[in-house]
């Protein structure tokens, strides 16, 4: 199984970097974030509490989630848009914290990777936790300034509006979002002591993709 794993913080180019390489590699990929987003909608969409953590685990290890390239589909419903919205921006990291879930997604990711006999899998812990053997580890970042602009401008792409401060805004989400994520004791964000570290801030989407090819 060949399994290429990419994490990273929020805004430094994980998914835009992992599908191009899988297309390249003629591998499929896996976006992880979206998985956790996913569970977010759902339980927002119950009108539950993405903090009751028993809602939220059940929801997890009953949900439905079918993602590809273009869409991500929940339960059936299309929520391709909705799972990138501020309001699940700000309540994700509450899920990702949890255990029970984070079990259970893991669990499905590995089930992903073994049907396909691997795959690009990106997300915050694939090298550290949920791919420890992948053939390469890479580990994305960004000066917070820059990812929060590219997060800002995705945004505003998918058809959001950022609260009064616009960037500022986003950069103290991300900042806030990093800080739960890299101290959550489940599968915290995290850098592979045998990751390839690329800092993506002054490098081109085309610069950074040949220079993890070179590493191939």
């Amino acid at each position: 199984m060949r399994v290429i794993a990419i994490d990273g913080p929020a805004g430094s180019g994980k998914t835009s970097v992992a599908q191009e390489l899988a297309a390249r590699l003629g591998l499929e990929c896996l976006d992880t974030g979206a998985m956790y987003r996913a569970v977010t909608f759902a339980v927002l969409r119950a009108g539950g509490d993405p903090a009751d953590s028993g809602f939220t685990a059940a929801v997890a290890r009953t949900i439905d989630v079918r993602i590809d390239d273009e869409r991500v589909l929940v339960d059936g419903v299309d929520a391709t848009v909705e799972i990138r919205s501020l309001t699940v921006d700000r309540a994700v990291s509450a899920v990702a914290a949890n255990a029970e879930v984070r079990a259970e997604l893991v669990a499905r990711q590995r089930e992903w990777a073994n049907r396909r006999d691997g795959g690009v899998v990106e997300g915050r812990d694939i090298g550290t936790v949920v791919f420890p053997q992948a053939d390469l580890k890479i580990y994305l970042n960004a000066d917070s300034s820059v990812r929060a602009r590219r997060r800002a401008r995705q945004s505003g792409a998918l058809g959001h509006t950022a609260d009064a401060g616009g960037v500022e805004s986003v950069a103290a989400d991300l900042t806030r979002r990093d800080t739960i994520d890299s101290t959550r004791s489940t599968g915290p964000l995290s850098v592979a002591s045998d990751a390839v570290v690329i800092d993506t801030t002054d490098k081109t989407f085309d610069e950074t993709i040949e220079q993890i090819m070179g590493l191939m």
